[in-house]
């Protein structure tokens, strides 16, 4: 499978029967001009992670594809520049067939950024049983999966939280993905890099650039 950072949590996969592309937000680029998308895959409502003005230009360029989004993106596309777009509203326990390719929707709840903030719906999609984008929080598996698209920095989280769980999830390769808060996310790189567990390679990937994985 090819995998393209755009960076932050944007990525298109490339599973040679599917091109599906997750969280195209504000904080990503480069993914606007792309075209033979079978599916966007939105994780929840969050502007990182949803754009909805750059989003609406996409999917006037790929007139088939399927937009799959959690129920709390769904009550969003109600108003603004979404309005009336056709979607899917996708809740963990599904199993969705788009294109060749098989998605199986993971999670439920955001992590909890904080006591005095609601908790917001967030999917994470687990892709033909191997390649994992968790959203904003940390579903597990009972089986490693190949490939994990790992959070890197976020008001939710801290570097520990992310070693923690990559120890659990014992991928082949982590990918860190998240980190457009940070200005120098190398450090977070080299974090995970020290202390993944063995077997495990944290592959940061050159954005922009199709990597097979």
């Amino acid at each position: 499978m090819q995998i393209t950072h755009f960076g932050h949590s944007c990525v298109l996969l490339d599973t040679g029967a599917a091109r599906l592309l997750i969280d195209p937000g504000t904080f990503s680029s480069g993914f606007e001009s792309l075209t033979g998308l079978d599916a966007v895959l939105v994780t929840h409502q969050h502007p990182d992670h949803l754009d909805a003005d750059r989003l609406a230009a996409l999917l006037r360029a790929n007139p088939d594809v399927r937009l799959v989004v959690d129920r709390g993106t769904a009550d969003e596309l109600s108003a603004g520049p979404l309005s009336g777009a056709g979607h899917e509203v996708a809740t963990p326990g599904d199993a969705l067939a788009l294109a060749g390719a098989r998605v199986e929707v993971l999670g439920g709840d955001h992590a909890v950024i904080h006591p005095d903030l609601p908790v917001i719906p967030n999917n994470a999609y687990l892709v033909d049983g191997t390649h994992l984008h968790p959203g904003d929080a940390f579903p597990t598996l009972p089986t490693p999966v190949d490939v994990l698209l790992l959070p890197t920095a976020a008001p939710w989280l801290k570097a520990s939280e992310s070693v923690d769980y990559l120890r659990a999830m014992t991928p082949r390769t982590a990918v860190p993905i998240h980190q457009g808060l940070l200005a120098r996310p190398q450090v977070f790189y080299g974090l995970f890099t020290n202390l993944a567990p063995e077997g495990t390679e944290v592959r940061v990937l050159d954005e922009g650039e199709p990597t097979a994985l």
